[in-house]
């Protein structure tokens, strides 16, 4: 099913209300003049307010992506992209992001 291709404007959350910042971005390829986002390395998460024992969120990872687009040979992150978070297993929430293109 087609999503949205997330850029870096997107804003993105963590279940307890932290910020994911997506780090891996390709400045070659924008989307309303903000690179898009791909599967290449895990993304940071700062200000998340989760206690102890887990412990806040600190990266999480993307395990789904588009089946089918590619950029620098890494699958693009869409709108309905999984993401979990590598310390306690709670996943994220894309709350905004461009909506003129998408990507299968």
């Amino acid at each position: 099913m087609p999503g949205f291709i997330l850029n870096q404007g997107t804003q993105v959350q963590c279940a307890h209300g932290g910020r994911v910042q997506l780090t891996s971005v390709n400045p070659q390829v924008t989307v309303n003049s903000q690179p898009i986002a791909i599967q290449q390395a895990p993304s940071t998460v700062s200000g998340c307010g989760n206690p102890a024992p887990s412990g806040p969120c600190v990266i999480n990872q993307w395990v789904t992506t588009s089946t089918k687009v590619t950029s620098m040979g890494m699958p693009v992150l869409l709108f309905d992209s999984q993401s979990i978070c590598a310390s306690n297993g709670t996943p994220v929430t894309v709350s905004a992001t461009q909506n003129r293109v998408t990507a299968m």
